[in-house]
């Protein structure tokens, strides 16, 4: 049976490209960037280099490029250089690296407002505006939500922390490799995760202003500007710079593949499911589709789907061996029932227009045969 992997907001396939730079650094002679001999020395220009791809692609200097383990680990490293006497402004439908974090620092004594969304899904920047109070010392947002797709008016909310001198901190981890990124002088940091984009896994980036506040998670050699001791990951950087440099050549033509499979998606199963319903009210990035089908239980049919080859997600966390619905979607106003119905599908270019249609043609039948 030929598998269909609708789940990339997940993870991402390793792009060939990709693989053949991790393959190559992996095959070197054996070395430390932080060795001062041959080898050592070869290893920091290969270090250097990534790093200076990694940056040219957010249009920053080098050195405001920070490689870290993962997307959580930089979530972490952007949150924890906050004081804990100032005020936060986040939304409820953070991811959880966001969320665990913040109410963390919360219960250290930073003061949280945190803003409903709604059903649009994400929030409008008059509603953060009147959050703003004179001692907010950031605002924290995903660029787009990882359940439902729907981006902030970024350009609007940048504007905003611009005019009110208030630092932008941003969870770029859904977006990243589905829509082109701008730089805007607002934001202080924005936390990346390679495995989202066709890289490894084990490897992600924060992205830093020069003078923002990093309390380093992780000391000892003094790697990585002394923010991020440890050795660094050679073959997964990279492998994240190659693929950094494949979407800096390439990205509105993938963002254009991606969207025409989603709305080709879309387009076809209402056609089939009429009363089917899209989450999130709000513009949304290239590959996201979070459905609800009425009268389906979401987990009975995300179980038959993985049966006829098909992967997709419910967008729920397990707990006690129970799934429960969405967070995100409940925390929306959605109710119970549609949450439990819905089933996220998420596209990336290595899909095909074939492989959508097969879907479609087991998403329908499978509705139809449950309800």
């Amino acid at each position: 049976m030929r598998k269909i992997f609708l789940d990339n907001n997940s993870t991402t396939a390793l792009d060939p490209r990709v693989l053949q730079a991790v393959v190559e650094e992996l095959q070197a002679p054996p070395a430390n960037p932080s060795s001062t001999h041959w080898f050592g020395m070869r290893a920091k220009e290969r270090l250097r280099k990534a790093r200076e791809e990694c940056a040219a692609f957010f249009q920053v200097p080098p050195e405001e490029i920070l490689f870290t383990s993962s997307g959580t680990e930089s979530i972490n490293l952007m949150l924890r250089g906050l004081s804990r006497k100032g005020h936060l402004v986040t939304t409820e439908i953070e991811h959880a690296a966001v969320e665990e974090t913040v109410r963390g620092l919360e219960k250290e004594g930073m003061s949280v407002t945190w803003l409903s969304v709604g059903s649009f899904g994400a929030p409008l920047p008059e509603s953060i505006e009147a959050a703003l109070r004179a001692d907010t010392q950031a605002i924290v947002l995903s660029l787009a939500g990882g359940e439902t797709g729907v981006r902030i008016d970024l350009e609007a909310i940048a504007a905003l922390a611009e005019k009110k001198k208030i630092p932008l901190l941003l969870d770029g981890v859904a977006y990243i490799g589905r829509e082109k990124f701008s730089l805007f002088p607002a934001m202080q940091a924005i936390a990346v995760s390679g495995h989202k984009f066709h890289a490894p896994k084990g490897v992600g980036i924060l992205v830093h202003r020069k003078d923002f506040p990093i309390a380093p998670l992780l000391t000892g050699g003094g790697q990585e500007y002394r923010l991020r001791s440890g050795t660094e990951n050679l073959p997964g950087i990279v492998g994240m710079a190659r693929a950094l440099q494949i979407l800096g050549e390439k990205q509105e033509e993938i963002r254009q593949k991606i969207l025409h499979l989603r709305l080709h998606f879309e387009k076809e199963l209402t056609r089939a499911l009429p009363d089917l319903l899209i989450n999130g009210e709000g513009p949304r990035i290239s590959n996201t589709s979070n459905i609800a089908f009425s009268g389906v239980d979401g987990e009975t049919l995300l179980i038959q789907l993985d049966l006829a080859g098909i992967a997709a997600s419910h967008g729920s966390a397990c707990s006690s061996g129970a799934l429960e619905p969405s967070r995100i979607l409940l925390r929306m106003g959605l109710e119970r029932k549609r949450c439990r119905s819905s089933v996220r599908f998420s596209f990336a270019r290595t899909n095909t227009k074939e492989e959508v249609d097969r879907s479609l043609e087991i998403i329908v039948r499978l509705v139809k045969d449950l309800r």
